[in-house]
């Protein structure tokens, strides 16, 4: 396994803060409505599909006039706006060129790649024209993609022109591969290579003839058509297997709880081979005809916001945290932290009486983020509540969500009109979430029953019947539920340290509380041995944030002493933490956490190594 570069923490870039809104809030004009009293938390009018196809065939006619993906195709250029009128035609002309060249229906297909327009088209093809869509993380190394190739039985593989070299470096192993299309190339049939717009164009001639394969395809609702591998956070990846009707009512359950307009535009950050945004980054605002940015990299974040001005932008926990952390810091160098923090008081205050102003108050953090920001949706991991509610004091709706791969993903979500900032929110109206045998703080395992649930594990009965018993899927989270049923997450089954009096501490819960001091950029807690197997010390794994150890110190300083500021700190922090949580050990990493594209540490992988390590030093 390696650390997948390319997702490190960007070092955003916020100018400094002038806070003109702040010091002519006399001269602003007051513009406001009342709030509308609403009685229920779930909005009935969503359409409920049963297909992504029907989906597909509904909107792409009643919104053919809107703006539906927005890319730069050259970094040098200016993004290109495509209608939803040219994406249908697209993804018509590229799925019936598939089903009518290659004889591919009902077969599996490999898409590997960036985020970019021809993996949206190819994506919505192979899911209109019954065939089954294998996306694939292309952060793997070679010998990984190969192997998920071979195990999904692949007939053909989609790559961007990105991934040629390892195609081509592994395509002589896949001996049941029949084509290989290379995307935005216009290359005809050699062998068993093609280009992309060649298949689309041929697709688009037998269309205009008469030839309508792809939306007349008989799609069954509960049928086997997606192939998603998990990211193996704490061992080997398994294949869920999807079908259309999981990620129809992903689509129904969301926009059950938040109001998406076509209006809308919907900045894609996250890797589209991970379910969250394939699902909620994709096909969501598809179904309603709003547009999508495409962003061109985590370190062209803030450039790509200004230029493309989205309205919602869906992330993980540490993509947020660094941008309230470069802000917030942005904001204390301007001296403008007291003003900003008291009239965060004051905004609160005439908000509650329906006066909203906030967005006219912080215009100017506003402006970083594109301007017409107004709804962050965080999901993947827990977040510290103190940043969700800044999001929230600055005027941004915040939002969470809780699902997993094999709920494809959404089952729990934050209702935009009674938001609970903490919170993962509570089942969507297609699922049911029950806590097994709560503990004492109510704390238990969550289960889930739903109809985004996965028909099971690919090739892997046993696997599935450990995880599914009498329709509940067993997720391996821990939470509990409020009296409202709302649900908090607090660690991963898997994950929890047992101590020898038998006291359940799970780590996610106190890497929260370690990611305040400002001198750690990221953490990673475990239990330890101490002496023998069945007593566990509280360790953490520590990555120095040395860009604020800088700012701080004015000489440099030795590890020792790094180590020592780190270690003051955490003793600070014991003192408010029941005793048997305290941190008995810690490590200064040098090297970067491994990391799934979601962000998340790798701990399974991150552990493995101390073990080899401990059998090298043994030898």
């Amino acid at each position: 396994m390696r650390i997948l570069k390319d997702f490190k923490i960007p070092d955003f870039k916020i100018p400094k803060f002038k806070m003109p809104g702040i010091l002519n809030i006399e001269e602003l004009k007051i513009e406001y409505e009342k709030l509308k009293e609403k009685k229920d938390l779930i909005n009935y009018n969503v359409k409920r599909y049963s297909t992504i196809q029907e989906m597909f065939d509904e909107v792409t006619e009643k919104f053919k006039d809107n703006i539906c993906i927005v890319e730069k195709f050259d970094h040098k250029e200016e993004y290109t706006e495509i209608s939803y009128s040219k994406f249908r035609e697209d993804v018509i002309g590229f799925g019936t060129g598939l089903i009518n060249l290659f004889e591919i229906k009902d077969k599996r297909v490999v898409i590997i790649g960036e985020n970019t327009y021809n993996w949206y088209v190819s994506y919505m093809a192979l899911l209109c024209g019954g065939i089954i869509a294998v996306p694939v993380d292309k952060e793997l190394p070679a010998n990984e993609i190969e192997n998920i190739i071979k195990r999904s039985n692949a007939s053909a593989i989609i790559y961007s022109p990105r991934k040629k070299e390892v195609i081509d470096k592994i395509k002589n192993n896949l001996q049941n591969v029949s084509y290989f299309v290379e995307m935005y190339s216009n290359k005809e049939i050699v062998n068993n290579d093609v280009g992309f717009n060649y298949v689309a164009n041929i697709g688009k001639q037998l269309y205009k003839s008469g030839n309508n394969t792809l939306l007349s395809t008989k799609i069954e609702p509960d049928e086997f058509k997606v192939l998603l591998f998990t990211s193996g956070t704490t061992s080997s990846s398994k294949g869920v297997m999807l079908c259309n009707r999981n990620l129809a009512d992903n689509i129904y359950g969301s926009l059950s709880y938040v109001t998406i307009y076509s209006k809308d535009r919907l900045f894609s950050i996250l890797p589209l081979h991970h379910t969250y945004e394939s699902t909620i980054g994709f096909l969501v605002p598809i179904s309603i005809g709003a547009s999508i940015a495409v962003c061109e990299g985590l370190k062209y974040i803030v450039q790509n916001l200004k230029e493309t001005k989205p309205t919602v932008m869906l992330a993980v926990p540490l993509l947020v945290e660094n941008l309230y952390k470069k802000i917030t810091a942005s904001i204390k160098k301007s001296k403008k932290e007291g003003i900003v923090n008291s009239m965060i008081h004051v905004t609160n205050a005439l908000k509650a009486v329906n006066i909203d102003i906030k967005r006219k108050v912080f215009s100017e953090i506003y402006d970083n983020l594109g301007g017409n920001i107004r709804i962050i949706v965080s999901a993947a991991a827990p977040i510290d509540a103190k940043i969700g509610k800044w999001v929230e004091d600055i005027g941004i709706t915040f939002l969470q969500g809780y699902g997993l791969t094999e709920t494809a993903p959404i089952a729990a979500l934050t209702p935009e009109i009674k938001p609970k900032v903490g919170s993962a929110g509570i089942a969507v109206p297609c699922s049911e979430i029950n806590i097994m045998n709560p503990n004492e703080n109510g704390e238990g395992e969550i289960l889930i029953k739903s109809t985004t649930l996965m028909l099971g594990y690919y090739e892997n009965e046993e696997a599935t019947k450990e995880v599914i018993v009498d329709g509940w899927f067993y997720s391996g989270d821990i939470g509990y539920m409020d009296e409202e049923g709302y649900l908090y997450i607090t660690g991963r089954c898997k994950n929890v340290i047992v101590t020898s009096n038998g006291k359940n501490i799970y780590p996610e819960e106190l890497e929260i509380i370690l990611a305040k001091i400002p001198y750690i950029k990221e953490c990673m807690v475990y239990g330890m041995e101490d002496g023998d197997k069945d007593n566990l010390k509280i360790a953490v794994k520590v990555i120095v944030n040395d860009e604020y150890i800088a700012e701080h110190h004015s000489i440099p300083l030795s590890k020792k002493e790094v180590h020592d500021i780190i270690w003051n700190a955490i003793k600070m922090l014991n003192r408010t933490l029941t005793s048997y949580k305290a941190i008995t050990h810690l490590e200064i990493k040098d090297d970067e956490f491994e990391k799934t594209t979601t962000l998340k540490i790798k701990r399974f992988a991150e552990l493995k190594k101390d073990e080899e390590k401990k059998k090298l030093e043994k030898k």
